[in-house]
């Protein structure tokens, strides 16, 4: 196999659906593998595409699952609102549909309430990453955490903010409403001194939903825990800067509780500003509308409950989202 094949297959999205009666979640999975896979949970109102830019750099052991939570990326809601408890027993069915043996498990913004439960109930495994964990303990309320969202947006490349705009009008208002307050209230802080997996906490530096202080003290709640900041990252880090997260969570999956922790925030060294100062170059035309054409496949997929188009859509998407981190 030829080393753009090889490129081609990783990046290759395939799409299946697990049941929890009427309700399900959709798992979108790359790469191969029969060892460890990943586990992907995006925040409140997004969808798994946060992760395309990641999810490719972490099939170093097995595939590479994100999923997308009922009630959004266009996953049908149930007639109930349902609690971060509710979420997170069906991210433990789709590790048990899936028979995962001890897979790694991801969890960004509200998906760190998520995974933080799940994991707190189920010591068999035994390693977690929470990227900008929320909601800080004091600072429940809405007009709060708007002033903080809106506070990190502004660091956030124009590609995320599409990918926000997009993901809440699929969410729609009424969903995202019901499930907001689920997640302010949601105490984190005492599911985190639970947790006995090996934990890794990254925060992007202008990251005002989960700002260091708060991570900081994340750290000192898990019994075990290794914290990293990413300069000029913002709350989505891990799609802003993919490779750099990917290293750290490679890294950290190689790693167990036996091998020691820090619960020191450490700041990953700025590769950007340590180079030469050259501007990237703009992409190709070509790989641009091959990304929009793969979004809007995508989502006539979606709109028309047609998972092979999702499939097709994701999958060309991600080709070209290749090419373009590449040029």
């Amino acid at each position: 196999m030829s080393r753009i094949e090889r490129k081609r297959r990783r990046r290759k999205v395939r799409v299946e659906r697990v049941y929890d009666g009427d309700t399900y979640v959709r798992v979108n999975s790359v790469g191969s593998g029969d060892n460890r896979s990943f586990v992907l949970i995006p925040g409140i109102g997004v969808s798994s595409t946060y992760f395309e830019r990641l999810a490719p750099h972490l099939n170093e052991f097995g595939p590479v699952h994100a999923l997308d939570l009922p009630g959004f990326g266009g996953v049908p809601h149930p007639a109930s609102t349902l609690t971060i408890r509710e979420y997170a027993d069906l991210v433990g069915k789709v590790i048990d549909e899936l028979e995962l043996d001890d897979p790694i498990i991801v969890g960004h913004s509200m998906g760190s309430q998520v995974v933080s439960d799940l994991v707190s109930r189920r010591p068999e495994l035994t390693t977690l990453i929470l990227i900008g964990p929320v909601v800080v303990p004091g600072q429940r309320r809405v007009l709060t955490q708007a002033k903080r969202f809106l506070q990190a947006s502004w660091h956030e490349p124009l590609t995320v903010k599409v990918l926000a705009i997009s993901a809440y009008a699929l969410c729609g208002f009424k969903w995202f409403s019901r499930v907001l307050p689920e997640m302010l209230k949601y105490p984190i802080e005492k599911a985190l001194p639970d947790i006995q997996a090996h934990t890794l906490v990254i925060r992007g530096e202008y990251d005002a939903v989960a700002p260091r202080e708060w991570v900081e003290r994340v750290g000192e709640l898990l019994p075990s825990s290794r914290l990293w900041e990413i300069p000029g990252a913002a709350h989505s880090v891990m799609y802003a800067h993919a490779e750099e997260v990917a290293k750290l969570c490679v890294d950290h999956a190689r790693r167990t509780a036996a091998d020691g922790d820090d619960d020191t925030l450490r700041v990953l060294e700025d590769e950007a500003s340590a180079s030469d100062d050259k501007r990237p170059e703009a992409p190709q035309p070509e790989a641009v509308l091959a990304a929009v054409e793969g979004r809007i496949e995508e989502t006539i997929g979606i709109m028309t409950n047609d998972d092979d188009r999702v499939e097709a859509g994701k999958s060309k998407a991600a080709e070209a989202i290749e090419s373009i981190d590449h040029d």
